[in-house]
């Protein structure tokens, strides 16, 4: 089917008090394993491409985007692509031309005014293409010389009242919040702080995200569903499933070296990762 659109699944599913499912992908193992899992349990999905990713496919974008947009394009589940943490804009600029229907716009590192300017003129530009975007907003830094917090450092939170004029100033569509996750976790021992989300929720009139959900236990990954947030963004889980899966493969079979064995068999275990989330985040 045509590729979905972001903003109509988030949509969607807020109106629903449910969420979207968002997998970073590396390779094209990770696309078709995404996309495999979300079909057997009959899900729309999210392909997210991090400007780390790009960089990694030697900055370029179209490669990984293209193929991702044709193995949407014959899923049977609807599949939106996503242009995950883009703190260059040249980097945003290309993004409708290559299928893209939303950006998640990364400038969280810098003190909050600086955070608010460089979003607002990426949300005008993205808005002018017909791109939903997000931003993230944690805990700001910067008081006596101090550098501004990243979201997701240990202890960073996002403050409602502030959240509310970030998002009203900026004109964003979704915003990604600190309430204890954090990226690139291999054990699932976040603790998330659902009050916090349920001001948040109450403060702001978009769609909330949670990043680095690879690390939050199934029933505070429930819960937060429950509590507002409309889209889950999972990576690290994909490659925790295929490395492990992988490297079994490869010490039980020493002489193998047909590369097809074993990512066939690290995609499948990232497939039923993925579905194993949904239907998590689904609550089945």
């Amino acid at each position: 089917m045509p590729l979905a659109a972001t903003g109509e699944l988030i949509g969607a599913a807020a109106g629903t008090r449910g969420a979207v499912a968002a997998f970073n992908i590396i390779t094209l193992e990770h696309v078709e394993a995404v996309i495999a899992g979300a079909e057997s349990v009959d899900a729309p999905v999210v392909l997210q491409i991090s400007e780390n990713a790009v960089r990694f496919r030697y900055g370029r974008l179209l490669p990984l985007a293209r193929a991702a947009a044709a193995a949407a394009e014959r899923a049977t589940v609807p599949v939106a692509l996503h242009l995950d943490h883009v703190q260059s804009d040249d980097l945003l600029r290309q993004a409708p031309g290559a299928g893209f229907s939303s950006v998640m716009y990364d400038a969280a590192r810098l003190p909050y005014e600086e955070n608010l300017a460089a979003t607002r003129a990426a949300a005008d530009w993205a808005h002018g293409q017909g791109l939903w975007i997000e931003a993230e907003l944690g805990q700001i830094g910067g008081k006596d010389g101090a550098p501004p917090l990243d979201a997701h450092a240990p202890g960073a939170r996002t403050d409602p009242a502030q959240a509310r004029a970030f998002v009203a100033d900026a004109g964003v569509d979704g915003l990604a919040v600190a309430i204890g996750s954090a990226h690139a976790m291999t054990t699932r021992t976040a603790t998330l702080d659902h009050g916090l989300l349920k001001r948040l929720a109450a403060a702001l009139d978009v769609p909330l995200v949670l990043h680095g959900s690879s690390g939050v236990p199934d029933p505070q990954l429930r819960a937060a569903v429950a509590g507002g947030i409309s889209k889950v963004n999972i990576g690290t889980a994909l490659n925790i499933a295929m490395t492990g899966a992988v490297r079994e493969f490869l010490a039980s079979r020493p002489e193998a070296v047909d590369s097809r064995t074993y990512l066939g068999v690290g995609r499948e275990a990232m497939a039923r990762t993925v579905a194993r989330l949904i239907r998590v985040l689904r609550g089945d």
